[in-house]
């Protein structure tokens, strides 16, 4: 049985198609997912107040509404990492922001504010909450300081929601996990909590993150650039007395 031209030109086709797709998927699957920053922070560590501002929370049982409360924040020169401090459902928070996770921040901001001016924003948009990026971040909390206090790097999305018809710019603030390797008891997990600002109250932070307190306290890393090689012959020779009178 012989095969047509046209037939085994369309199967060779098929074949190679077939086979671009292969290749394709399994880039795909090589290719490294982009990672968060990973750090930690010694809360014990010497720190300056930078400020307060307002932002909203959800409220205890929930139902939709969500409730205005202040946020202090503290900026730790040793990490230069800045601090947001805060209460949620009768636990204590201390959310920290990298130097990198600032900047997103910021540039997330921008990009928030240019959506919203151009009337952009979707109210059903899909994963809106992580639309301006993730960053890693580095959490401790603790219920009174009676409690173990628990500590884990965590992960923050930047986005946005409606509430009540308006839209907030938001930090999703993702479960992080802490395990004791010695008391098993210990092992908890955070709640993952939402942080609602209005643009005034979202530039209240950004404000606070450039704050020139930090510019004072911050010392930029020192950077070991290695030394040149010597060579003698690289090193000018000193003019004789004869040369000198050339002149």
């Amino acid at each position: 049985m012989t095969i047509s031209h046209n037939k085994r030109y369309y199967l060779n086709m098929r074949a190679v198609s077939l086979i671009i797709i292969v290749l394709a998927l399994g880039s795909c699957a090589i290719t490294p997912a982009p990672k968060t920053e990973v750090f930690t922070v010694d809360i014990k560590s010497p720190h300056v107040d930078l400020g307060e501002f307002e932002a909203q929370f959800d409220t205890l049982l929930g139902m939709g509404k969500i409730r205005k409360q202040s946020v202090k924040v503290v900026y730790y020169p040793k990490d230069d990492v800045v601090c947001l401090q805060y209460r949620n459902n009768l636990m204590g928070y201390n959310q920290f922001w990298s130097r990198r996770g600032r900047m997103g921040y910021s540039s997330a901001l921008f990009q928030y504010n240019d959506d919203y001016s151009n009337r952009i924003l979707a109210r059903n948009e899909k994963k809106s909450s992580k639309k301006y990026g993730i960053y890693g971040g580095y959490l401790v909390w603790q219920q009174t300081s009676f409690f173990i206090q628990a500590k884990a790097s965590m992960k923050m999305e930047i986005g946005y929601t409606f509430k009540d018809n308006s839209p907030y710019f938001t930090i999703t603030q993702l479960p992080a996990e802490y395990i004791d390797e010695l008391h098993t008891d210990n092992n908890r997990t955070s709640d993952q909590i939402i942080i609602y600002f209005t643009r005034a109250q979202a530039a209240e932070l950004e404000a606070l993150f450039e704050s020139e307190i930090i510019g004072e306290y911050y010392t930029p890393p020192v950077l070991d650039v290695p030394s040149a090689d010597f060579f003698a012959e690289d090193v000018p020779q000193k003019n004789t007395a004869a040369d000198s009178d050339d002149y």
